[in-house]
């Protein structure tokens, strides 16, 4: 009996102790599995929290790109609108100037048209008109133009008109029109700038149609009535002219004399030498 339990003890023993390892090693195995398992599922966790932050910055880059898109936008906007503006305030400083220069156009034209009324108002005493000797010496002290009466402007007429309007008879040969006109103007606009070339110019028209002794009354007139003029020097060298063209070359040598004495640097005193030489030759000028 006793021997028989031990032999079953025996057998039993030799059966258990190989199963004990395997036992073991099955518990490590299990424990491995699970820690897979558990860092399987870490993992997971990872990604999605991954996943979630790459979500997050995704959107806040779309965010603010979007928002750099609307401030670009709007600065493009806001540029767009400042150069609106900037060209309309040139277009509107464009039509100011124009509108300036035209109202600085009627102005002067009002001006114009003013002082030609004023003038044409008839005066209520008439002094005679003293008459002009053209036998007189140049450069002799003449009686001044009394003031005459003024003449009727037809309306609108301006003094650079009446003056321009002359000047074109001038040009056209027209030697008449061209008197009637640059007397008009004295008549009417005594006082003005261009009164001494409007004296000259009648002198010029009588001279082109051959009319010498009118031309010599007229170029006096220029030289007496305008002394401060800067059309006195050729008002002297065309006396002279005139005057020679009359077969008074005394007269006219006269007349280059006074003009070369007193406008030596002026074009019409070499001018006036030149024709000394050649009407008076032998005779240099200034003896």
């Amino acid at each position: 009996m006793t021997r028989r339990l031990l032999s079953a003890i025996l057998v039993l023993t030799a059966a258990v102790l190989p199963a004990a390892p395997a036992a073991a090693q099955s518990r490590r195995e299990m424990q491995m599995m699970a820690d897979i398992r558990m860092l399987q599922e870490q993992t997971q966790q990872m990604q999605q929290q991954l996943q979630a932050a790459l979500d997050a910055i995704n959107a806040q880059l779309k965010a603010i790109s979007s928002r750099v898109d609307d401030q670009a936008a709007a600065t493009r906007k806001s540029f767009a609108d400042q150069k609106l503006a900037v060209d309309q305030f040139g277009t509107d400083l464009r039509v100011v100037r124009e509108r300036i220069d035209e109202s600085n156009v009627r102005i002067t034209s009002l001006s114009q048209e003013v002082e030609a009324l004023r003038l044409a108002i008839p005066e209520m005493t008439a002094v005679p008109a003293m008459p002009v000797d053209p036998n007189a010496p140049p450069g002799t002290d003449q009686p001044a133009a009394p003031p005459a009466a003024p003449v009727t402007l037809a309306p609108g007429m301006t003094p650079q008109r009446l003056f321009n309007t002359s000047l074109a008879d001038f040009t056209a040969g027209q030697w008449t029109l061209c008197v009637e006109g640059f007397s008009t103007y004295l008549k009417s606009f005594p006082r003005t700038d261009a009164s001494d070339d409007a004296q000259w110019y009648i002198g010029e028209c009588y001279f082109s149609d051959g009319k010498f002794a009118d031309a010599v009354d007229a170029y006096n007139r220029a030289v007496t009535s305008y002394p401060k003029g800067d059309r006195v020097p050729d008002a002297y060298y065309k006396l002279g002219m005139a005057l020679n063209n009359m077969k008074q070359a005394d007269r006219a040598r006269e007349a280059w004399d006074t003009l070369i004495k007193q406008f030596p640097d002026s074009d019409a005193a070499r001018l006036a030498k030149q024709n000394m030489i050649r009407v008076f030759p032998g005779k240099p000028p200034g003896d």
